[in-house]
């Protein structure tokens, strides 16, 4: 399996142009996978920690930053941004829809800040707001915004009480242990380049420092780091097994898309600060690509139905203009889960069913389909006939004597009621507010 990987590396450098190339694959159940082709730039060698610029990877990092935040309970994702920042125009603007980039807000700060390769200071940006403008209506459709998660990391600095930089190594990249992933990059850093579109003649990309714009798009990392973020990301138990950076709920509410980047092809959307690209068959990658001068990026972690755990990949380049940088990644990951699967888990006889639970197993019936409920895991669960083989069943968790609660698949956060018959045997449910019965043609009956 690896020598399709170092050969689909090797083509991705060669047609590409791309003068250094850093990829790496790492996954909970197999030793990790790393390569680099090319050249990191003169006098420089180009090894596995060798840095390049991640761009927007970057955002996934700060959203992370904002989500501790709220976990901490020092804001709420509804919050207007002004309730907690200090900012001359656009405070209504909530956090969510600045996560998700759909609060309209334009893509860039004011002035011609790429152009002159040097960002506003984070007081100078934070002033310029009052130039900026809103450019659609909040929640129209997705919008992208580098301006919108500058301001995000400002806040995540404000409510911890430092820099960006300060609050983002105290709190993700030293737990974590990302000693490769910093703000500046170091002497040994690949040189990015743009490689000439008639020649192969590659020039040297002046470098460039976002400032205040540095909570979007400025880190640089090794491939190896990147791809254990994308892992974290995608399955955080992997990584983070305590839950001290973010909880598997929290980055699972990250993944849920808010906001969908193309609405004629729904083929990808956006989470909470992550990208969510469809892969077929319920499986999705969820990361970022990063685009800055002389550089593309790309993390990604890979999880659904049957998937190895812990699966991330990243793909680094030295050339700005390469778009096979960023579809490499999604090849690594595709090759990775099906010509190597993960090893299937042995079932092993579990205790008997509680006795009280027992009555509730076996066919009901709502709306004239078929469910069948069952006890796995410890837990009350039920599948619809209809339901794919591959999507989750839900979930349920007892909160009362006659309610539990749907904490996942089908109908989550509804209730479901236990109807007893007047002598006290467990007649029928309310799922959702729907009676389900034992018999698919029980008339209905009254409260």
């Amino acid at each position: 399996m690896h020598k399709k990987l170092e050969r689909a590396t090797r083509k991705t450098q060669a047609d590409g142009r791309i003068p250094a190339i850093s990829a790496a694959l790492v996954r909970a159940d197999r030793p990790g996978w790393f390569i680099q082709v090319g050249t990191a730039g003169d006098g420089k060698t180009l090894a596995e920690d060798t840095q390049f610029r991640l761009g927007s990877v970057t955002k996934t990092f700060t959203a992370a930053l904002i989500l501790q935040c709220r976990d901490a309970g020092l804001l709420e994702l509804d919050d207007p941004i002004g309730k907690h920042l200090s900012v001359p125009a656009h405070g209504e603007h909530t956090i969510r829809d600045l996560l998700a980039h759909r609060s309209g807000l334009q893509r860039e700060p004011h002035g011609d800040v790429w152009d002159a390769q040097v960002g506003p200071d984070a007081a100078q940006l934070l002033a310029d707001l009052a130039h900026a403008e809103r450019v659609l209506p909040a929640n129209r459709r997705f919008h992208y915004s580098n301006l919108g998660f500058a301001l995000l990391g400002h806040l995540a600095a404000a409510k911890r009480g430092g820099t960006w930089e300060e609050v983002l190594t105290q709190y993700l990249l030293q737990p974590l242990g990302l000693t490769d992933i910093t703000v500046q990059p170091r002497r040994s850093a690949a040189t990015g380049y743009l490689v000439d579109a008639y020649s192969d003649h590659a020039r040297p990309e002046p470098a460039t420092d976002t400032g205040g714009i540095a909570p979007a798009a400025q880190l640089w990392g090794s491939a190896a780091n990147a791809a254990t973020w994308a892992a974290f990301l995608a399955d955080p138990a992997t990584v983070d097994p305590d839950g001290a950076v973010l909880s598997a709920d929290t980055l699972a509410e990250a993944r849920q898309p808010h906001s969908i980047s193309d609405e004629a092809t729904w083929a990808s959307g956006i989470g909470l600060g992550v990208m969510i690209e469809p892969q077929g068959g319920r499986v999705l990658h969820v990361g970022h690509y990063g685009a800055m001068y002389g550089y593309l990026a790309a993390a990604f972690g890979r999880i659904g139905p049957d998937q190895p755990a812990g699966l991330g990949a990243a793909v680094l380049g030295s050339s700005g203009t390469a778009g096979q940088t960023m579809e490499l990644v999604h090849e690594l990951l595709k090759r990775s889960a099906t010509d190597d699967p993960g090893d299937i888990p042995m079932w092993t006889p579990a205790g008997p069913v509680p006795e009280e639970h027992r009555p509730l197993l076996g066919r009901w019936w709502s709306e004239g389909f078929g469910f069948t409920f069952s006890w796995h895991d410890g837990t009350l669960q039920a599948r619809g006939d209809r339901a794919p083989k591959n999507a989750p069943p839900a979930v349920f968790q007892q909160v009362g004597p006659d309610e539990f609660r749907t904490v996942s698949g089908r109908e989550a956060g509804e209730s479901l009621l236990l109807v007893r018959d007047t002598d006290g045997t467990v007649g029928a449910m309310r799922w959702a507010g729907y009676l389900v019965t034992r018999e698919q043609d029980t008339p209905l009956v009254g409260p």
